[in-house]
């Protein structure tokens, strides 16, 4: 049996419905001839008569009877799937999958996060957080939509694999205790820190940042102390162990006796929003995409206006 037509079983039901081919035709705009011809083919693809054609009009078959019924069940199918596509379009259902790294895990993806709930409460979220290879590798394999990434200067992103866009620049901070001798002033050269013992991120970007610019000023910086993360730096910080550096965004939770100090010259993060450049994103990615760069705007002037430099 041939392929079956969707628009002559579409036809089929008007005949049923209109008890002839001439009205039938007439409530198609189309000639009597003409869907005369298709439900001829219509019978040929399925291989059965499906109408008695009688001096008053005609009546369907028994087999056309069960194919119409199918034809029913076909179209509520398709109307079923419209409306379904129709939610998932107006964002009413679906999901959507995302990836950040930890130093925005605490700013920036919640806000985001929050703000997509807001506008639509029916779109389930999950956010994953991970380095920048695991990232990477989610979004490849298709288990994430949408993702935050970072680069410096020296390490920039540039894949024909993805669709990049800057969200803002994160600026490099210098964590000292509120007594030290430079919290008050509005920024520090590296090169006036060349006396001070770190704290660093063990095996951290941060780690390297802090290694170029001290030696870009003509130095080698004392470590005393690795710390696993931000928290444990800032304790660290403000027991006198030594002075930090760490990117603006992975402050939210400032200790209240631990000061940030701009760093002058320093080198600023990228934070990037990334996605395949192959695929096209569902209609919660394309809002999600609108709510990551209005959410990032916000912070950028809120960091503005608060004297830090972060765009």
């Amino acid at each position: 049996m041939a392929d079956l037509d969707l628009h002559r079983l579409h036809l089929l039901r008007e005949v049923s419905r209109s008890g002839s081919l001439t009205s039938a035709a007439a409530a198609l705009s189309f000639t009597t001839s003409a869907v005369s011809q298709q439900v001829a083919k219509l019978e040929h693809e399925v291989g059965v008569a499906l109408i008695d054609r009688h001096p008053r009009g005609v009546v369907l078959t028994d087999a056309g009877q069960a194919l119409l019924r199918y034809a029913d069940d076909i179209d509520r199918t398709i109307e079923a799937a419209r409306a379904e596509m129709g939610e998932f379009a107006g964002l009413r259902r679906g999901q959507l999958h995302m990836g950040t790294f930890p130093t925005v895990g605490a700013s920036l993806m919640p806000d985001v996060v929050l703000a997509f709930r807001a506008r639509h409460p029916e779109v389930a979220v999950t956010v994953v957080s991970a380095r920048r290879d695991g990232l990477l590798e989610r979004l490849r394999r298709r288990d994430i939509e949408l993702t935050l990434l970072w680069d410096y200067p020296w390490e920039r992103i540039e894949d024909e694999d993805l669709n990049v866009v800057r969200l803002m620049n994160d600026p490099t901070m210098l964590l000292v205790p509120r007594d030290h001798p430079v919290a008050a002033r509005r920024a520090v050269r590296i090169d006036t820190l060349r006396d001070q013992e770190w704290i660093v991120r063990d095996e951290h970007p941060v780690a390297d940042v802090l290694r170029r610019v001290c030696r870009d000023a003509g130095f080698e910086p004392r470590i005393a102390f690795a710390a696993n993360d931000y928290q444990e730096t800032q304790g660290m910080v403000a027991a006198g162990i030594g002075i930090a550096l760490a990117p603006q965004l992975a402050l939210s939770a400032l200790r209240p006796d631990i000061i940030a100090v701009p760093l002058a010259g320093s080198p600023t993060r990228r934070i990037l929003l990334a996605h395949l450049a192959n695929r096209r994103l569902s209609p919660a990615g394309q809002q999600a995409s609108s709510v990551f760069r209005a959410t990032a705007k916000r912070l950028q002037s809120t960091a503005l206006a608060s004297g830090n430099p972060s765009s």
